[in-house]
């Protein structure tokens, strides 16, 4: 038997655009934890003992690789998102404060979390008879290492700038496997994730257009920060470049055919006084993308722009576009 390997390279670029007329400047919300059960235990429960947690989700969107996404939001500080494949979960990502994921908090220093757990750059897992083993890069390390944790692995998601925790991904074994993200060496046999057709793609699109934005808003929360607001004719400009991109498999702010940032929301009719634009891709879901935004400084400038109000996401399989506006009063 042989191994083999996949790398898993993402992209991520930001720009800043200001109108000429405009100068360069450098809410109270509710905070309500949902429950007290620990994070890192639901993996295996039963969809009807997840209703009976936390009661119905305030919306389900289709993820790519099998399971449907439960999105909780009923205050940006326990925002989480429960995947629920047939009758079980398989994964749980949590970036409110108040979601308990014992004995990891969301804000934690590392060196907190350190104390607790030996963060390796390889991590290997078997799985029916297969051989599998994750080798992370430095950024990896920095950012988004991945720890087993009893019989499920955690992505932990710093925030490199604070050198805090960001956020936390619980996943099972079957679904890191089909999503892959880290350089992966393996002997046997490597799990696909689902084929999809294009009806798929639009509802896995538009939930994660939603996602970007509500992860958007808890980061932009806990720097007290106003949160912004969905403008659907600036996601329409997004989503019509992540879609080129795709289409033409070029990676840049700036289109062969429509034009830079400006030329193309003047073309979708968005009149703005200061906008600003993040693209990323081959991130595995937006959960990922914004967390690679909030770890580059240009990207991180406009996720934390308090001038900013408005936000529209445009997602086209993986390809992802975040424009950022102030309108015109």
């Amino acid at each position: 038997m042989f191994e083999q390997y996949v790398n898993n390279d993402v992209q991520e670029e930001n720009i800043n655009i200001l109108s000429e007329s405009e100068p360069e400047e450098s809410q109270e919300t509710v905070s309500y934890s949902i429950s007290e059960e620990n994070l890192l235990e639901l993996i295996g429960k039963h969809p009807e003992q997840l209703m009976g947690l936390f009661g119905e989700p305030d919306r389900v969107d289709l993820s790519a690789y099998g399971y449907d996404w439960w999105v909780y939001k009923k205050g940006l500080e326990s925002y989480m998102q429960v995947g629920v494949q047939g009758d079980r979960v398989v994964s749980v990502y949590a970036i409110g404060n108040n979601t308990n994921a014992a004995p990891f908090a969301v804000g934690q220093t590392r060196d907190e979390v350190t104390k607790q757990i030996t963060l390796k750059n390889e991590v290997e897992l078997t799985e029916e008879n297969n051989y599998y083993r994750f080798r992370l890069n430095n950024d990896d390390m920095k950012m988004r290492p991945l720890v087993k944790y009893g019989e499920v692995y955690i992505q932990l998601y710093f925030d490199q700038f604070l050198d805090t925790l960001s956020s936390i991904r619980v996943i099972d074994a079957p679904t890191l496997l089909k999503q892959r993200p880290y350089e992966i060496v393996y002997r046997g046999q490597l799990p696909e994730a689902p084929v999809l057709q294009s009806d798929d793609w639009k509802q896995i699109e538009e939930g994660a257009a939603q996602q970007i934005l509500d992860i958007t808003n808890v980061i932009r929360q806990r720097h007290k920060l106003p949160l912004l607001e969905w403008d659907q004719e600036t996601a329409n400009v997004a989503y019509l470049h992540s879609k080129e991109m795709s289409d033409l498999q070029y990676f840049a702010h700036d289109s062969p055919v429509e034009g830079d940032l400006g030329n193309r929301l003047q073309k979708g009719d968005v009149m703005y006084q200061r906008a600003g634009e993040n693209i990323a891709s081959n991130y595995p879901d937006g959960i990922a993308a914004v967390e690679g935004w909030l770890n580059s400084e240009g990207h991180r400038k406009a996720l934390l722009n308090k001038e900013f109000t408005h936000l529209g996401v445009g997602v086209y399989e993986k390809y992802y576009t975040q424009n950022f506006i102030t309108p015109l009063n």
